[in-house]
């Protein structure tokens, strides 16, 4: 069951990628008769060029409205590889005046927990950013997997992301097993940060 915090704005963009996750939100929110466009940001790669054809796909066959976001400026030295990305595809996203809905799950509040707290500051992702909103945060990946699965819907693969060379990515397939089984109830820990100050409101 796909749960959600807060509500979801009628009128809104969601940020796709094209993978299980933004395909899953995407469809659900379509099949919930929203007024969904979508916002796919380019990376560059060659990952992101079969995303970009897929999300175009995905668009056309459900008659939506597809943004593209491109690279505007080279990394500086200081950054990352994930930092650069992610500053850029923000900056795409906060130039949208309609609010953007994200897939952000809830193993992703659990891997920017751990490396919150490995960083010193722990804490969750906030559920809004501006004109960015979070409403997925208490949903399980394993849902939306199942969603996909159930209505037949494909998607694509970004092979980056078994590459552990990316620190999210450590944490995504080394630590977070590893926390599992000293706490198996860490989802539950995580999920309930939110619930805390939030009513859950249901959907299937």
């Amino acid at each position: 069951m796909i749960r959600f915090i807060g509500s979801l704005p009628h009128d809104c963009i969601v940020a796709f990628s094209g993978g299980v996750d933004s395909v899953a939100i995407a469809d659900f929110l379509i099949r919930g008769k929203k007024k969904v466009e979508l916002a796919f940001f380019n990376h560059g790669t060659t990952a992101s060029a079969a995303g970009e054809e897929f999300a175009q796909k995905f668009a056309n066959e459900r008659g939506v409205r597809l943004h593209i976001g491109r690279i505007t400026r080279s990394k500086n030295a200081s950054e990352s590889q994930e930092e650069y990305w992610r500053q850029q595809r923000y900056q795409f996203l906060f130039a949208h005046t309609k609010p953007v809905v994200t897939a952000h799950h809830l193993d992703d509040a659990v891997e920017s927990w751990i490396f919150n707290s490995l960083h010193g500051k722990p804490h969750v992702i906030p559920y809004s950013n501006r004109n960015v909103v979070r409403p997925f945060l208490i949903t399980p990946k394993s849902e939306l997997i199942s969603w996909c699965q159930r209505k037949n819907l494909s998607w694509v693969e970004d092979a980056s992301n078994a590459d552990v060379a990316y620190m999210r990515n450590l944490i995504r397939h080394r630590i977070v097993p590893e926390s599992l089984k000293v706490n198996p109830g860490l989802r539950t820990v995580v999920k309930k940060m939110y619930l805390r100050n939030s009513d859950e409101t249901n959907n299937s």
